[in-house]
């Protein structure tokens, strides 16, 4: 018998939509060794390293009647070739094209009849680089029971260490007869299977509610809905299609504005991302009259005494902090937000950026994962865009012998949500994944050119500054400077 989803991972499978699909994804860029590598390098990579992660070989089997909660079962059928694919940019291979290609991939969702993941090799790239993009759906990678297969991939050392392929074999399909006897002993003898199944039926109820809700338009929740939410270009009805940006900095550079400034690198990465909105929205024409905050979701890293040291699944907490957009100074942007984590820190259970980069593998990839589900949870209307950042470690990863240059989180979207912000730090550079909506942020790109001002701005303050462009010229030439607004890619 199968571990039975949660009910919490089978919310996120039951409020996916064709808008919202709900995978996570990072794009990584690898520099090959003297050797090269191939597909068939990869493959045989992922298939040593499989059987640490057996969900990657399962998938969901759901219980005729609604018995008890679904379960992950070994999927007879597994094709390691179905899940890792192959992909290549037309020449020349630069940042925009992969940025492009990435965009596509995420907009799919991922196929339900089979085990929720895939990862793609990109050749092509420039420089004779390549890339690998991979998705996990949020069901599979918890923290607790799995971690994202991207952790496992990644040596310390460029020499391969192949560990040997298990000799899986799938366990024997059980007949409907016997799935249902499965759920009704599991309702009656198993604790977690009644609490989850029971929370399942509840939350199958409240989106129920929330549909004949929304049908019925009854114009009282219209008028509340009005008052109490002031629109934003960040907000509204998503479209099923993507746009992906990316930037990166030097670490030591936001290491900088820390020492001149205090507060913590997480302090500077948002303060980064306030001063980039604030720019993105004045080249719209927007009034920040109105709009002095923009409302983000950051998932935090957290101690919790119950759980085991390797369980990355209950160490992520929600905080909420009010991004100060409509403050005109970076450095009072800066004390805004260091001042908003002031209540976290005084709690104790603040996890040092030392110990998560010091998780075995290549962790920031399940932290990513890990925070996006608990950013997911949280009430919609409660915040604007969520903002996850992750230390990663600062020295080289490698697979198979090509070693790592940059990797980017692809955060993903939730219904109302038109912009989502991933950042890692890795081997002394600092990578920003962004994903927006394709229609209601065309863009996004600007976007991406502003946080690379915003964090050139903070640096003018802590080196005693340099003289810049007046504020109205460098908005003219973020509006000239189209698709090649998207920062400084490692790619």
């Amino acid at each position: 018998m199968g571990d039975r989803l949660t009910s919490r991972d089978l919310l996120f499978l039951a409020e996916e939509r064709p808008t919202a699909p709900r995978h996570n994804a990072t794009v990584e860029i690898f520099e090959p060794a003297a050797g090269g590598f191939d597909y068939d390098e990869l493959l045989a990579l992922i298939a040593d390293r499989i059987g640490f992660v057996p969900r990657y070989r399962q998938k969901v089997q759901q219980v005729p009647g609604r018995l008890a909660n679904p379960e992950w079962v070994d999927d007879p059928n597994f094709d390691l070739e179905y899940h890792v694919r192959r992909s290549a940019l037309p020449r020349p291979g630069t940042p925009d094209q992969l940025r492009d290609l990435v965009a596509r991939i995420i907009s799919r969702p991922l196929d339900r009849e089979r085990p929720l993941w895939e990862i793609y090799l990109v050749e092509g790239l420039e420089g004779g680089r390549f890339a690998m993009l991979s998705k996990a759906h949020q069901a599979l990678v918890d923290g607790a029971h799995t971690v994202d297969l991207g952790q496992l991939i990644l040596d310390v050392n460029p020499e391969v260490k192949l560990l040997g392929e298990d000799d899986w074999r799938a366990e024997r399909r059980r007949s409907t007869a016997g799935v249902i006897l499965g759920a009704l002993r599991d309702t009656v003898i198993d604790v977690d299977t009644i609490v989850h199944t029971a929370r399942s039926r509840a939350d199958a109820l409240a989106r129920r509610a929330r549909r004949l809700t929304r049908r019925a338009g009854r114009a009282s929740t219209v008028v509340t809905r009005r008052s109490q939410e002031r629109p934003t270009p960040i907000n509204g009805r998503l479209s099923q299609q993507r746009r992906f940006v990316t930037m990166s900095a030097d670490l030591a550079q936001l290491r900088t504005i820390r020492a001149a400034h205090g507060g913590t690198i997480n302090d500077v990465v948002l303060a980064i991302v306030a001063g980039g909105l604030r720019s993105w929205l004045m080249t719209r024409a927007e009034s920040l009259a109105g709009l002095r905050q923009l409302r983000a979701v950051v998932p935090v890293s957290v101690i919790d005494e119950n759980e085991e040291a390797t369980s990355l699944g209950s160490q992520i907490a929600v905080h909420v902090v009010d991004l100060p957009v409509g403050e005109a100074s970076p450095v009072v942007r800066l004390h805004q937000v260091s001042y908003s984590f002031e209540s976290h820190k005084a709690t104790g259970r603040g996890v040092a950026a030392s110990r998560l980069a010091g998780i075995a593998g290549f962790a920031p990839t399940t932290f990513h994962a890990v925070g996006a589900r608990v950013a997911a949870a949280q009430p919609g209307r409660s915040y604007h865009l969520a903002v996850t950042n992750v230390p990663g470690p600062q020295a080289p990863r490698y697979a198979a012998g090509a070693r790592m240059v940059a990797s980017y989180p692809v955060p993903p979207l939730v219904p109302g949500h038109a912009l989502a912000i991933g950042v890692t730090s890795y081997d002394g550079r600092v990578f920003f994944g962004i994903t927006a909506d394709r229609d209601l942020i065309p863009d996004a790109e600007i976007l991406g050119q502003c946080l690379v001002e915003a964090l050139e701005e903070l640096l003018d303050t802590a080196s005693g500054g340099r003289q810049r462009a007046p504020r109205g010229r460098r908005r003219a030439q973020r509006r000239a400077a189209g698709e090649k607004a998207g920062g400084k890619a490692e790619s």
